[in-house]
């Protein structure tokens, strides 16, 4: 009987149920998906490195699934508790007819489950869907060649979705069996008659404080964007948060306190059409929602950052590979390691290493009886030299101390790396670069990480002079010219002094680069090369001979695509999932709101209010509660993209535009979308008849 009335109430409510079965089963889906990636790649022809690299993907989704289930479990918490709102007259009715609250509790419990089950296998049936294009997705981002396309489902995913799902709404039939135990009869029967009690702050309490907390915001703004440098640890990444949180609080504290005594202030406004009406409908219950509001903006301050983040991070490593590796292989040797031998002792090298290191790349290989050069069909061999007499403190010269009190983390004893200007024009004419011609007097820095480049201006554009092996130069330009040496998907150059050949001292010699093409261009053919490279690190001869490192244009490819994929799959799992969190309880709160303010909405019918203005007010007081977070979580994500862009500036930001015109978008379908259905059922609430 129970079981049938609760089936009963579901059909009946569906329309209050929308929104909640739409988030649980897009949840569902989105959970098992993203747990199901490792299933997927079992039809992926991938390298062993790549299958590494999502190994270490599905570790790290499983712990962020771990994350995922609180924040839906909150959700789901969250939703219950404005649906059984909504059904406390109809609980106040049953109880009145003589049901006991241990039967209500029974109805409750069997709605939650069947809605549960519902929403469980709905979800997990759409997931599956929804996984097999994600396949091609991950095939496509990993570059996997599809031996051929089958059907995949994933037993360990199904499961894990169902233990969480199941363990969360275990919680939520407990917490609406103590929610009902709790309710009094005339608490139930005339719960949706109440209005929260408005309390009027104290203006000049709320302005003081408003004006508090935004001071404090601006100093969190000011710290990430303008005193990067100085977070060095979690602590000091700590305050800035804690300080953004709290003031975001308080702000929307003051804000509660304020609204209703700026526009009543406002006459022509205030008593203009239905403006007084929807002021009035939103104050009932903004003292209460200050947390919830708080917690909301928070969440979408959170996706913004996180998806505008993780796609430049995508779409810049992405664009880099070409530009930043323009060749096919570069290996590099160290040599005269006897000259700083106690550093090199630091680094974990033998004493017998140490003394083997007058080889350069090339002949480091044919050493191993390995002659690398025979597969390469153009190559290059350049040095870079070192010396302790030329550190960061003696380039940035008078302007030392300045530079040191505003960057004090960096590492100012630091030798500088020195090249030829033949070798560093070798290296130019190879990537098909920017070459350069100097003076015997004259130097030039090329270097291409923002950061650093902005720190050397300083004394370029002091014309500080160097000391160099004897000589005395200056700088050609006010400014580091753009380029690199070392291959990579990211800007590491932080520097290298290019100066004339007839300057340089050839017993400072540090490093030996060998940089080359390839003969062939079929992948698993150079696949095997490096495989056999890598193998020769391997060899007993190696504890006595150093081998080269090496860095390729392949191991740096997939390297890049493993880890973009890596960030942009946990960007978006998270992004999505508060991004639907927060809409979907904006949603279920305006639809309860709708539900308990629908006698008022009558009582405008009765005294001859146009449907036009009913919907306008309703449609105003949904886009105030939709909007009053976003405004200040848009403002929060200027600022934490700017920092994130310092953080991923090694990455380059060329890409930063695109991905936030894509996060836009993609905010505006998911948020918008959730406003203008709960729109749409709010003002199917409100036309109903008792």
């Amino acid at each position: 009987m129970l079981c049938k009335l609760s089936f009963k109430n579901i059909k009946k409510s569906i329309k209050d149920y929308a929104i909640y079965f739409f988030t649980l089963i897009v949840g569902v889906a989105i959970f098992y998906v993203f747990n199901a990636l490792d299933s997927q790649t079992i039809m992926m022809n991938v390298s062993k490195s790549t299958q590494e690299i999502i190994e270490l993907m599905m570790t790290m989704l499983s712990s962020v699934s771990v994350f995922v289930s609180f924040i839906l479990g909150f959700l789901i918490i969250y939703a219950s508790r404005f649906l059984i709102k909504r059904r406390k007259r109809e609980f106040g009715v049953y109880l009145t007819l003589g049901m006991s609250k241990r039967k209500i509790s029974l109805i409750l419990f069997f709605e939650t489950l069947f809605i549960g089950i519902l929403s469980l296998f709905v979800g997990l049936g759409l997931g599956v869907v929804i996984s097999q294009v994600m396949s091609l997705v991950v095939a496509n981002m990993f570059e996997a060649n599809l031996t051929k396309f089958t059907f995949v489902f994933s037993l360990d995913a199904f499961f894990k979705t169902i233990i969480y799902f199941s363990i969360m709404y275990l919680i939520v039939m407990i917490f609406n069996t103590v929610s009902v135990g709790k309710c009094k009869l005339i608490d139930l029967l005339n719960d949706a008659k109440k209005s929260e009690k408005i309390k009027l702050k104290n203006p000049y309490l709320c302005i003081i404080i408003f004006i508090l907390s935004s001071i404090t915001l601006g100093r969190a703004y000011y710290i990430v964007t303008h005193d990067f440098l100085t977070l060095q640890d979690v602590e000091d990444i700590m305050i800035p948060i804690v300080m953004g949180v709290v003031s975001t609080f308080l702000i929307f504290w003051s804000l509660s306190g304020l609204i209703l005594r700026i526009v009543k202030s406002l006459k022509n406004y205030y008593y203009k059409g239905l403006n007084s009406f929807t002021l009035r409908q939103f104050s009932n219950k903004i003292n209460t929602t200050v947390l919830s509001t708080t917690i909301i903006c928070l969440m979408l301050f959170v996706t913004i950052c996180l998806l505008s983040s993780c796609l430049t991070m995508k779409n810049s490593m992405n664009a880099n590979i070409k530009s930043l590796s323009p060749a096919d292989a570069m290996f590099s040797q160290n040599m005269n390691m006897e000259k700083y031998y106690d550093k090199f002792r630091d680094y974990g090298y033998n004493d017998e290493q140490i003394k083997n290191s007058s080889f350069t790349a090339k002949e480091m290989f044919e050493l191993f009886d390995f002659d690398i050069t025979s597969y390469f069909r153009d190559y290059i061999e350049v040095n870079t030299y070192a010396t302790e007499d030329l550190t960061m403190n003696h380039t940035l010269g008078s302007r030392l101390e300045e530079i040191r009190t505003n960057f004090p983390f960096l590492a100012y004893d630091t030798m500088e790396s020195i090249m030829k200007i033949s070798d560093y024009n070798k290296v130019a004419r190879f990537y098909g670069k920017e070459e350069y011609t100097l003076n015997s007097d004259e130097y030039i820095i090329v270097a291409d990480f923002k950061s650093m480049v902005k720190i050397r201006n300083l004394a370029l554009e002091n014309g500080e002079t160097i000391n160099l092996f004897g000589h005395l130069l200056k700088p050609k330009y006010k400014s580091c010219q753009d380029g690199f040496l070392e291959m990579s998907s990211q800007h590491i150059n932080t520097g290298i002094i290019v100066v004339s050949d007839e300057v340089v001292d050839e017993d400072y010699l540090v490093l030996n680069h060998l940089i080359g093409n390839y003969k062939t261009k079929d992948k698993e053919e150079i696949k095997r090369i490096e495989d056999s490279i890598n193998e020769l690190s391997n060899d007993e001869r190696a504890n006595s001979y150093l081998f080269p490192s090496g860095s390729t244009r392949l191991a740096i490819k997939e390297a890049t695509v493993g880890l973009s994929a890596m960030v942009v799959f946990i960007g978006i799992y998270l992004g999505v999932i508060f991004l639907i969190s927060s809409a979907a309880i904006l949603g279920l709160k305006e639809l309860s709101e709708s539900s308990d303010n629908r006698e008022r909405f009558i009582i405008l019918r009765k005294i001859g209010t146009e449907e036009k203005m009913i919907n306008k007010a309703l449609f105003r007081q949904i886009a105030i509660v939709f909007l009053l977070p976003l405004i200040l979580a848009l403002i929060h994500s200027v600022f934490g993209i700017m920092f994130a862009v310092k953080i991923l500036e090694v990455f380059g930001n060329d890409q930063l535009l695109p991905s936030i015109v894509a996060t836009v978008v993609f905010l505006s379908l998911i948020y918008g979308g959730y406003f203008l259905i709960t729109y749409c059922c709010s003002k199917n609430i409100i036309k109903e008849r008792y």
